[in-house]
């Protein structure tokens, strides 16, 4: 059965900014990376039909093996829709041998200019069976505490 799910956060910027920071390879190579790991891109190419390739290093990969290698995640993304300031939707397929990673996740960045910044919904849908909801529900928070970290910096 398919799953969703989702986070939320309110950052101290503007709409435009965490746009900004939605589509700047350098901004989403700093921010990205949940806690426990670092990124890089293979390509990158930020326009709707364009895509990237980020492969996501553990720090520690004995405490979290990794999906496409026994320390390392690769995801290849591609960009479904970009509305400035307010959506990015992307279709992200992650590199492995193991089907229970397969499938297409989307991943919808939503943003609201709310007092005191943005909130940025974020939804995943179709998560791959093999991603359990704590870990996800984990990275996900913590790639949003980054964004807000990010921008304030």
């Amino acid at each position: 059965m398919a799953r969703t799910d989702t986070a939320a956060r309110v950052v101290a910027a503007s709409p435009a900014r965490v746009y900004a920071a939605l589509l700047d390879p350098d901004a989403l190579a700093a921010w990205l990376p949940p806690e426990g790991m670092s990124g890089r891109f293979e390509r990158f190419d930020a326009r709707p039909g364009g895509s990237y390739r980020m492969v996501l290093r553990y720090a520690d990969a004995s405490a979290a093996p990794g999906k496409a290698t026994a320390d390392s995640d690769v995801v290849d993304v591609r960009f479904v829709d970009l509305v400035p300031g307010v959506r990015v939707v992307q279709a992200v397929d992650f590199v492995s041998d193991d089907p229970a990673h397969s499938g297409t996740m989307t991943m919808t960045w939503e943003l609201t200019r709310v007092e005191g910044g943005t909130r940025v919904d974020l939804r995943a849908e179709d998560v791959p069976a093999g991603i359990s909801a704590e870990d996800h529900a984990a990275g996900l928070a913590s790639s949003l505490a980054n964004l807000s970290g990010w921008l304030q910096g």
